[in-house]
């Protein structure tokens, strides 16, 4: 019963549903037609084969437009639609893998695999390689691991932020790549 209510509330008004007496007309080409009488705006939209749909209601100036409803609709969905695709993007996740310099190969794997998983949902990835004690004497033994990673994941993603030190680890940024569609 809620949901209807709610559903109801959402809707705009068209035709016999607007209630106002007197409303500020728009016609189908956007030309303001002036304040007339509902009973003559509803005339002048049958004319016209088209919709009166209320925009405005304000209840000192309400203003209505000519247009075809089922095309108006579907615009306004179409433009939720926008904003949640934007929203969507907006939302996305880094996910942090951890290596080591000294990984084995089953656990690069593991996380190879992970990562291109993630990477195909379409959000970005972190990797980071943490040194230890003598280990940070040789840096380009890490930039060895994450590169391979990089390079074996490739296919799927693209190198957003080049590997580089922070203290104790290095770190490399992975973006999904761009799918180009065909239409």
């Amino acid at each position: 019963m809620e949901v209807l209510a709610i559903a109801k509330q959402n809707e705009v008004q068209i035709n016999e549903q607007i209630t106002f007496e007197n409303v500020m007309v728009i016609g189908p080409n956007g030309e303001k037609m002036g304040i007339k009488k509902i009973e003559d705006a509803q005339t002048l939209a049958k004319y016209a084969g088209l919709d009166l749909v209320l925009l405005n209601s304000d209840p000192k100036n309400p203003v209505c437009k000519i247009i075809d409803y089922n095309k108006y609709r579907y615009e306004k969905q179409k433009q939720v639609k926008e904003a949640k695709k934007k929203q969507r993007e907006q939302n996305l996740e880094t996910k942090e893998y951890r290596l080591s310099v000294t990984i084995d190969v089953g656990d690069f794997e593991t996380k190879l695999r992970n990562a291109k998983a993630y990477l195909e949902k379409g959000h970005k990835i972190k990797v980071a390689v943490r040194f230890k004690g003598r280990q940070l004497a040789h840096p380009e033994l890490g930039r060895d691991v994450i590169m391979r990673f990089a390079n074996r994941l490739e296919d799927v993603a693209d190198i957003e932020i080049m590997p580089k030190m922070e203290g104790k680890s290095m770190q490399l940024f992975l973006a999904p790549k761009k799918v180009e569609r065909k239409n």
